[in-house]
């Protein structure tokens, strides 16, 4: 009896993996669910390497549907010490994934400083935002949802502060905001076996990554080796976010 049931969770596993396997190749090659077409768009990170440990598939995949994707990251990463180092960093994983140095911009405000246990204050966050926006012409903004994925203070307060601009009215007439869900822990550590799931599941925008696209994601958060701990190896390994992105529209 056991091993006939050992038998049955093998051929169901095999099974989920292909199909898995299946639809991420499908997926990739149709294109992401309800993806905007063209334009001017800005994925706005907290940290350097968030870019790449958490929205890897919406940047290949905004470039994929045809739109110019840009970064802005809102701290300089300096909790260590380590600023001027990861400013660096960033600009290498961005030029991976293929967005060029001018696209990719680093707030080092003393007020907005590299620290999980600060809550960055959202109208002067609102203020730096907007005028980013204005000045690029952005029409779509990317950033975190209210559980910041990781539960991060400053990756929740750049929720803050875009939901503060767009409630309050003040982004540009035709600016739309997409917000990363924030999943569970074993959907967060399944990798590509979370993508059947995020098809069924109702969601806004899916982007996901055929395989080669996911060796170029992980290839752009090897660029920040400063950050490579043994912790940050086992979550690109299993992490479904650099293989899936859903989004939300604010």
């Amino acid at each position: 009896m056991a091993a006939a049931l050992w038998l049955l969770a093998g051929l169901v596993l095999v099974l989920l993996l292909a199909g898995a396997r299946r639809l991420r190749r499908g997926r990739a090659r149709s294109g992401p669910r309800a993806a905007p077409r063209g334009g001017r768009a800005l994925v706005l990170t907290a940290h350097p390497d968030d870019e790449a440990l958490f929205f890897g598939p919406a940047l290949l995949g905004l470039r994929r549907a045809g739109a110019a994707p840009a970064v802005l990251c809102c701290s300089a990463g300096n909790y260590y010490n380590q600023g001027e180092i990861r400013k660096k960093e960033l600009e290498e994983s961005c030029c991976v994934l293929g967005i060029p140095p001018s696209n990719v911009t680093v707030i080092d405000h003393r007020d907005l400083p590299d620290n999980p246990a600060v809550e960055w204050d959202t109208q002067l966050l609102a203020t730096i935002v907007l005028e980013h926006i204005e000045a690029k012409n952005i029409n779509l903004v990317v950033t975190f949802d209210a559980g910041g994925v990781s539960g991060h203070a400053n990756h929740v307060s750049l929720y803050a502060a875009v939901r503060y601009l767009h409630s309050e009215g003040k982004l540009p007439e035709g600016c739309r905001v997409l917000v990363l869900e924030s999943v569970g822990l074993v959907r967060k550590y399944i990798s590509f076996l979370d993508v059947p799931l995020s098809c069924l599941l109702p969601t806004d925008v899916l982007f996901i990554l055929s395989e080669e696209e996911t060796e170029q994601a992980k290839r752009a958060m090897r660029c920040h080796r400063s950050q490579l701990l043994w912790f940050r190896h086992l979550y690109v390994l299993f992490s479904r976010y650099m293989v899936v992105n859903s989004l939300r529209l604010l």
